[in-house]
């Protein structure tokens, strides 16, 4: 079949020249006589591909010298629980409500402290995006919880919200796993981010936390010491064995962001296949978006066929186009592309191209 369209949510495609060269040093990296997947995570070979990652990952997001970055286990559904541990200090934390994500959130944080509704977008099915001035935000917060880019509902914040602007002084917490790298992060509005590297960094496995240095060394006593953000930042990410080929692919994804224009380039490529395939979207008459057009996310696109029971016969359509994983998530159904930094222009052109012809053979 030879390399297809992949629109998987996650784990989701690759940057080509990473596999290619992943794959020319899986025997023996640069002379060492190993794989990476066999090296101690102590040993120099190591650290330096640690190092590298760590600074080629803070050029390009042009991360703070005094925020901490910390490459961890378990995905954003660990760090649910991480960050309250690390930052709530028993004490309320505000979620806004923009979809599955954001919900899983909610739910997890409210173990380990007051976990309350700032705000919500459910009434609206998560097609918007709630107003900051309408958020309901607590005197003695702790942090506030978004997620920048909700993978499922297809919902974007394309500006952080201002905190201060709002009279509110605690952090805000960024779940920014499926739109890390594709856009410039203002770090002035933010106190944590945190993302599972699958979508848009590399492969499942690896766990990015960027937090501010004076809101760690303040865990709760029952927090395990992995998780301690402390503990992880003093010993450099290498407290327990971290994910080391999660790293060293992460790291070539970095390398090759940087050789492609770094995230400047990479968000007005992604503004460019997003307006491709909304546009198309806007203008079929089988198919539709139903996020709002201010909202709409530049990393996932869910959209609906309107005549429902030709949805398997579009799967199959595109599988036989090599234009794969496009069906939407069980709870909401429909289809989705997801459009990462990987996913070439080509991609999108020639998945509209198909749905261009699959809406003809329906006139």
């Amino acid at each position: 079949m030879g390399r297809a369209f992949n629109f998987s949510a996650g784990p989701a495609i690759m940057p080509e020249a990473v596999l290619q060269q992943a794959a020319a040093e899986m025997l023996d990296w640069h002379g060492s006589g190993m794989s990476v997947m066999e090296m101690s995570h102590r040993g120099k070979e190591f650290i330096s591909i640690y190092e590298q990652a760590e600074a080629d990952l803070r050029e390009l997001l042009a991360v703070p010298a005094h925020f901490k970055i910390l490459f961890m286990q378990g995905g954003g559904l660990a760090e649910n629980a991480i960050v309250p541990l690390n930052l709530s200090q028993g004490g309320a934390m505000d979620f806004v409500l923009t979809g599955s994500w954001s919900q899983k959130s909610l739910k997890e944080a409210g173990k380990y402290g007051p976990a309350r509704v700032a705000a919500s977008a459910q009434a609206d099915g998560f097609t918007t995006l709630p107003a900051p001035a309408t958020w309901q935000i607590g005197a003695h917060t702790r942090y506030v919880h978004i997620c920048g880019n909700e993978t499922i509902h297809g919902v974007e914040f394309h500006e952080l919200p201002d905190l201060k602007a709002l009279g509110c002084d605690a952090p805000l917490v960024v779940d920014f796993s499926s739109h890390v790298a594709s856009r410039p992060v203002d770090w002035s509005r933010v106190g944590l981010a945190f993302g599972g590297a699958q979508k848009n960094l590399g492969p499942a496995g690896l766990t990015l936390v960027i937090v501010r240095e004076d809101l760690i060394g303040h865990a709760l006593p029952h927090c395990p010491s992995a998780f301690d953000y402390k503990l992880v930042a003093d010993n450099q990410s290498m407290y327990n064995t971290p994910p080391t080929y999660s790293i060293y692919i992460a790291g070539l994804v970095f390398q090759w962001l940087k050789k492609n224009g770094g995230i400047a380039a990479m968000e007005q490529r992604n503004i460019a296949k997003a307006q491709l395939l909304y546009d198309f979207l806007d203008s079929s008459s089988l198919f539709e978006n139903r996020v709002a057009k201010d909202c709409r996310s530049r990393m996932n696109v869910p959209f609906f066929l309107r005549d429902e029971s030709r949805n398997e016969a579009f799967l199959a359509g595109a599988k036989a186009a090599n234009l794969l994983q496009l069906k939407g998530h069980k709870t909401v159904g429909g289809m989705r592309a997801s459009i990462y930094n990987a996913m070439p222009i080509e991609g999108v052109q020639a998945l509209v191209a198909y749905m261009r012809e699959f809406e003809k053979t329906l006139a």
